[in-house]
């Protein structure tokens, strides 16, 4: 079985991921352009089973454009959001897929707050 890890920047907050993500999704909400400082984040979704954390990490939570909460874990030391806990899916731990800096990661099958995407942001979804 396949086991993936994504990390911070500097290494400190790892993530090891177990098999296949359940999904991946890319958002255009406002707050994940904000929290990536790009035009949409991206996430792969794990079964909370299938994640094991190590390091430090601290937390913020906040409302999402769902209306859920979201509770965000990032790295005290360099400040990169490396996973976090969506209330509407208890169940699941979302990683950002650029933690894993592997090229050969599943891209996004479906998007999601479409109407905050950026003009001249396109992506070609993966077959799902």
């Amino acid at each position: 079985m396949t086991t993936r890890e994504a990390r911070c920047s500097c290494g400190q907050l790892r993530i090891a991921c177990t098999g296949e993500p359940v999904s991946v999704s890319l958002c255009h909400c406002r707050d994940c352009q904000r929290r990536t400082g790009s035009a949409y984040g991206v996430a792969a979704f794990f079964a909370r089973g299938d994640i094991t954390v190590t390091g430090q990490f601290n937390d913020y939570e906040r409302p999402a454009d769902s209306g859920y909460r979201v509770l965000h874990h990032f790295c005290p030391a360099c400040g990169s959001t490396v996973f976090w806990e969506p209330s509407r899916k208890p169940e699941m731990v979302a990683v950002a897929i650029g933690a894993f800096a592997d090229p050969d990661f599943p891209g996004p099958s479906k998007a999601v707050f479409e109407q905050h995407r950026l003009p001249w942001a396109t992506v070609q979804l993966a077959e799902s």
